[in-house]
């Protein structure tokens, strides 16, 4: 089987960025952002996903993580894609219902090839997490799916704790991304009546 891999650098005047991603890997993951409540959500994404993540990120943070935060999710969704090559034998969809004790998160994925992001999470939450703006979790996962070209729903259906919602929104994107990109020995080629993905 040839190795599901993809490597991408990101260079703007804004930031510099490498991530590099293994969609069959075993959940190792090196993180450096500058932003660490952001660095330990990647974690969440690569271990959970049993991804092997690396992302090494140097950005204005003197200004702001924004610019940070939204080239990070675009590299990795580039990353990603280029790791899936062309989706043959791919399960395709993949979903998780992910609990973090008073929170409950849903996440649903379509590897589809048509980026589109529904994000819905409580409103008036606490607006920073240390360095972290609670309001970028939604362009996070939006700026992934416009590069990764991916279809994803994540539904918090409640919680409380700013870092329980933040946290479980990623621990479910990333079980639903691993049952998603999964090989199924019963796929034959792509899994669309289109014929492509």
């Amino acid at each position: 089987m040839t190795a599901r891999t993809g490597r991408v650098k990101r260079t703007t005047k804004e930031t510099d960025v490498l991530v590099e991603i293994g969609l069959d890997g075993t959940g190792r993951v090196e993180v450096s952002t500058g932003v660490g409540f952001f660095d330990h959500m990647l974690h969440q994404l690569g271990k959970h996903g049993l991804f092997d993540l690396t992302v090494r990120a140097e950005g204005d943070l003197h200004i702001d993580p924004h610019h940070t935060l939204e080239d990070t999710a675009l590299a990795l969704g580039e990353a990603f894609r280029q790791a899936l090559g062309d989706k043959a034998g791919i399960r395709r969809f993949g979903d998780a219902l992910v609990p973090l004790d008073e929170t409950l998160v849903q996440a649903v994925v379509d590897v589809s090839g048509r980026p589109y992001c529904v994000h819905t999470e409580p409103d008036r939450m606490a607006p920073m997490i240390g360095q972290y703006d609670t309001t970028m979790t939604r362009h996070i996962f939006e700026s992934f799916v416009a590069t990764a070209g991916i279809c994803l729903h994540v539904n918090v259906l409640y919680g409380r704790n700013a870092h329980h919602i933040v946290e479980a929104q990623f621990k479910a994107v990333a079980r639903a991304l691993r049952d998603a990109v999964a090989l199924d020995p019963r796929v034959r080629g792509v899994p669309s009546t289109k014929g492509s993905l």
